[in-house]
């Protein structure tokens, strides 16, 4: 089986159990993270749709179409960084790039 990151870790959970919310708290719990990364990552995804909040509590998009067009794009990259490498910013900087403050 393969390894899944944070975020796909967490969009799974919720969308495996779409029929109830859950808090931060109880995800990092159930999937052993660390309750501020889970809040991190929730609410990057609450910022491109794919999840919704109602203070306290966290549940998976119920606009289905959003979902399965982030899971595509989700692919997309996936399958791009295992055909052409995963790039990174370091790699990309050279000696003329200005550091930015």
């Amino acid at each position: 089986m393969e390894e899944r990151n944070d975020t796909e870790q967490i969009v799974l959970c919720l969308d495996e159990h779409d029929d109830r919310a859950w808090k931060a708290a109880m995800i990092a719990e159930r999937l052993g993270l660390e309750t501020d990364a889970v809040s991190a990552i929730l609410s990057r995804l609450k910022e491109r749709g794919v999840v919704r909040h109602k203070r306290p509590y966290w549940a998976i998009t119920d606009d289905k179409e959003r979902l399965q067009s982030a899971y595509r794009l989700h692919r997309h990259h996936k399958t791009a960084d295992e055909q052409y490498g995963e790039e990174r910013l370091e790699d990309l900087q050279t000696d003329e790039m200005e550091e930015v403050q």
